[in-house]
């Protein structure tokens, strides 16, 4: 399905809210899920069944749990008729009020350098679920996880190196590079793997992952149906 990659944020119909209700939660997800469909917050696409995806039945979809709700990880599976439109997480700069006051001077001038040669950078993880929902996620250890799209592999070099070099203080940057067929990587491994310090990388697409040696070549050439 076009529009189905990891990390993509799902808008549910009330039609499909009520069906998710239904499901046999426990009283602690039961409430959680009740939060999210009284206010409309968003789920996210998480790995898919092949066979689902091939016929475009049903999608899987995750909550990660605030701390209120103890961090779970719940999912679930919608039919693609209860997703009234995808979206994304929240851009690198939106995020730049919750991040450590240490960091804050380093992310924004990375975050700027990144605007400025086009590259498109999103925050998930904690910092992106609490800037989407204003519930606590991030605690003192928390990593920034960064979605970041690249044309090809000299620029996954390219914005790798930026990531390397320009660190914001005592905050860790985690997260993907992620290429224009879907497929991810992250971003320290991939700067390993291409120095020539681990012999395969690990390579992640909406249905699963796999190794994969020199000879890959990330797919440029499919539409990942972007948000801009």
């Amino acid at each position: 399905m076009k529009l189905l990659r990891r990390h993509r944020l799902a808008h549910l119909s009330a039609q499909g809210w009520t069906q998710v209700l239904a499901l046999p939660w426990d009283c602690e997800g039961k409430a959680c899920i009740a939060h999210w469909a009284e206010r409309g917050l968003p789920l996210v696409v998480t790995r898919q069944h092949e066979l689902a995806t091939a016929h475009e039945e049903t999608v899987s979809l995750g909550l990660p749990a605030p701390t209120h709700w103890g961090r779970r990880r719940l999912g679930l599976q919608v039919p693609r008729s209860a997703i009234l439109c995808f979206g994304e997480f929240p851009r690198a700069n939106e995020v730049l009020h919750l991040l450590p006051r240490d960091a804050r001077a380093a992310w924004h001038r990375l975050a700027t350098a990144f605007e400025i040669e086009r590259v498109q950078v999103r925050a998930y993880g904690s910092y992106g679920w609490q800037q989407l929902t204003g519930l606590r996620y991030v605690h003192p250890g928390s990593d920034l996880d960064l979605w970041i799209a690249v044309d090809d592999a000299r620029h996954a070099d390219f914005v790798a190196a930026c990531l390397q070099a320009q660190a914001p203080g005592r905050l860790r940057l985690d997260g993907e590079l992620v290429f224009r067929d879907g497929s991810a990587v992250n971003w320290r491994e991939w700067s390993a793997w291409r120095a020539g310090h681990s012999r395969s990388v690990l390579v992640k697409h909406v249905c699963g992952a796999r190794l994969e040696t020199n000879a890959f070549v990330p797919e440029d050439s499919q539409e990942m149906g972007l948000a801009a």
